[in-house]
């Protein structure tokens, strides 16, 4: 029951998040930059399949490893943990896609390989350190 609720605490972060900027942010700067690639209405179930995939990707990498560790594994709090681990991540998936997109495709800006890679990095930890946080607020952390 913790995994699914860290799951879901987690998942519900990154969305509140990624709408958030998406909306805010990030669709006029990839309109400004790759406006004539972009379609007119995303797909998204692909991109719920990514949400899928990612989410748990978090939790493998960042915020289960975190819990587990509890209070006495290390210097830092569990969330801050998970945190940290999920900024390394983002940035590492995020940079992954506009890396290799600035290196690959004709009109990618580096204003947008530094934004969304930074962004990638915040969310990630941010959504880690969300879930976290939310499951031990419940008292459900082992």
């Amino acid at each position: 029951m913790t995994l699914v609720a860290l799951y879901l605490a987690t998942m519900a972060a990154f969305l509140v998040l990624d709408v958030a900027m998406l909306t805010l942010f990030m669709k006029a700067l990839f309109e400004r930059n790759i406006g004539p690639m972009m379609l007119e209405d995303p797909k998204l179930g692909v991109a719920g399949i990514f949400y899928l995939f990612y989410v748990g990707g978090i939790l493998w990498f960042c915020s289960w490893p975190a819990l587990a560790q509890g209070e006495g594994g290390g210097v830092m709090p569990p969330w801050a943990r998970a945190a940290l681990n999920g900024a390394i991540l983002g940035m590492l998936a995020y940079g992954t896609y506009e890396w290799v997109n600035m290196a690959t495709l004709k009109g990618w800006s580096w204003r947008m390989v530094i934004i969304d890679t930074l962004w990638g990095g915040v969310i990630t930890g941010s959504s880690a350190a969300a879930g976290v946080l939310a499951v031990r607020a419940l008292g459900m952390a082992r």
